[in-house]
This record gives structure tokens, C-alpha cells and sequence, in this order.
């Protein structure tokens, strides 16, 4: 039984990636067993809805991964899972809040409505005095 439900498991795999190849035109890059299982789903396709048409195509994967895995005999029949709907646990994409804008500072005798920064050249002058201020009290 454990033979049958790794078969079955990989089918189901093999058979979803494999489809999802085709549609993204990839299905040329294939190995020739999976372009055959392939066929073999459009054949289907043409006769049956597409779900019976999946589980039509993963029982011929199944019977064949079931051999190749060196189960003996038919291979057992594997209770169909139940389909529950999958939890929804992806949250919808939602743009932030915009930010409120800050309220204007008092306004200053030059006109602007923030308060001025002080220059770069300014702040540094003012390091190098206070560098050269510590160098002759320290000597």
C-alpha cells in the first residue's frame, strides 16, 4: 500500500507541473513519457469534462509509476481524497494609508514655512574649531 500511495502521489505532481508547463508553452522541453500523458489529457479533454479528464490521466500515470516502482500486480485502488477548499490564508494586496501632511510650522520672517537648516561648510568649520580648541589646551 505504500508502493501505491507514493505512486499516486507523484502522479498527482507530475501531473500538475506538467500541465502547468503546457500552458506556459513549455511542454516541448518535456521528457517523452510526460508529452505522451499529455496527449493522452487532450484526448480526454475532447471526450470528458477537464476534472474527469485529470483523474482519467493521473490513473494511467499511477498504474504506470505503480510498476516502475515495483508493485506487484494490479495496483490497489487509493480512496479518492476529499476536496476541501484550501484556507484562504492570502491577504489582498491593500495600499497603505496615505500619510496625513504635516501642518505647516510657524512662518518665518524670510517667508519659508519650515525652519532653516544649517549648512554643511557651516557645521564643519565648527568641528575643526573645536578640534584645534581640544589640540593646544591638551598641549
Amino acid at each position: 500500500m505504500l508502493i501505491a500511495r507514493r505512486a499516486d502521489t507523484r502522479a498527482r505532481a507530475d501531473f500538475a507541473t506538467w500541465k502547468m508547463m503546457a500552458k506556459l508553452n513549455g511542454a516541448s522541453a518535456l521528457p517523452q513519457h510526460a508529452q505522451d500523458f499529455l496527449l493522452a489529457y487532450q484526448k480526454f479533454l475532447k471526450q470528458m469534462t477537464e476534472a474527469d479528464a485529470s483523474e482519467a490521466t493521473i490513473a494511467q500515470m499511477y498504474r504506470s509509476y505503480y510498476a516502475e516502482m515495483g508493485g506487484g500486480g494490479a495496483p490497489p485502488d487509493i480512496p479518492a481524497r476529499q476536496s476541501e477548499p484550501a484556507p484562504d490564508n492570502v491577504t489582498a494586496f491593500r495600499r497603505p494609508a496615505p500619510k496625513p501632511k504635516p501642518k505647516p510650522a510657524a512662518s518665518y520672517p524670510s517667508g519659508q514655512a519650515t525652519k532653516p537648516r544649517l549648512p554643511v561648510a557651516l557645521i564643519f568649520i565648527c568641528l575643526v574649531v573645536v578640534y584645534v580648541g581640544i589640540r593646544y589646551l591638551w598641549q
